[in-house]
């Protein structure tokens, strides 16, 4: 299963093409979604451009995701550093699964490593939302095997932070040592100059695996600046990418991950 992440933290300007609305994220939503990704893991934002946990900006968003794709999973975080409360983020839980069905979110990411989240999941479970565990160390992947996994979790999301394209991978193999076994799906994937390695990693692994604008902001070279989330998707898949308009005369040429990327050397893939 492929995941985008069209999003995430990023601020607004980091690139041209990031969504933030629910316009633009609906947009993009509808565009994964005629490739095949079959979940969607979105950070709405208010009217200010904020991340928000806010009821009325949860609905309005995955409203706006659903009407442009109807069959996709789609997931929010319900983050520490947005609302620190624990307590405050299980009454949130309570009033988004009053809102429409199409206006409700299908999973809930919590983290492991952030406090009071056991509760949490509880909070989730006891309204019937699926769970997205989060799972960004090895100390966070000890805690949960002995936590247990909690009832109405989906998947285990293993991030791997390690931004290093020669470590990443390594760094993958060491949290996936330090979970497994799990009975639940893992999502395993990279940030910046790591996501490409470890997305190609868990493709060859045959683990879910993630892509979009919150983990990286280019193309598996690490030098050009993707045009949209569906480049991303397309790089991911192995499907053919457009060359740049400024590259007359360069022939495409197949990647690792199977799609076709202009002529790019081992010093710039580090880029």
């Amino acid at each position: 299963m492929l995941q985008c992440c069209p999003n995430g933290t990023r601020p607004e300007g980091v690139s041209p093409a990031l969504p933030s609305t629910p316009e633009e994220l609906a947009r993009d939503a509808g565009a994964v979604a005629a490739l095949g990704v079959r979940s969607l893991h979105v950070h709405p934002r208010d009217e200010a451009g904020r991340e928000s946990l806010d009821t009325s900006v949860i609905g309005t968003t995955v409203a706006a995701i659903r009407a442009a794709a109807p069959t996709v999973e789609i997931g929010v975080p319900l983050a520490r550093w947005v609302e620190p409360n624990a307590f405050r983020r299980t009454q949130l839980v309570q009033e988004w699964v009053a809102l429409p069905r199409h206006a409700r979110p299908d999973v809930v990411a919590v983290s492991v490593h952030e406090r009071g989240w056991e509760t949490v999941c509880e909070a989730l479970a006891s309204v019937g939302l699926g769970i997205e565990l989060g799972v960004w160390t090895t100390g966070d992947a000890v805690q949960l095997r002995q936590a247990g996994v909690p009832l109405n979790t989906v998947r285990v999301t293993v991030e791997v932070t390690v931004t290093d394209p020669d470590s990443a991978v390594a760094e993958a193999v060491r949290l996936l040592r330090a979970l497994r076994p799990m009975p639940v799906p893992i999502l395993l994937h990279g940030e910046e100059g790591g996501a490409w390695p470890v997305l190609d990693y868990a493709r060859r692994q045959g683990f879910d695996t993630r892509i979009g604008f919150e983990d990286t902001l280019t193309g598996p070279d690490g030098v050009w600046s993707a045009t949209g989330n569906e480049e991303l998707v397309r790089y991911a898949l192995g499907q053919a990418v457009s060359p740049r308009l400024d590259e007359p005369g360069r022939r495409p040429r197949r990647s690792l991950l199977g799609g076709f990327l202009p002529g790019r050397s081992r010093a710039s893939h580090r880029g």
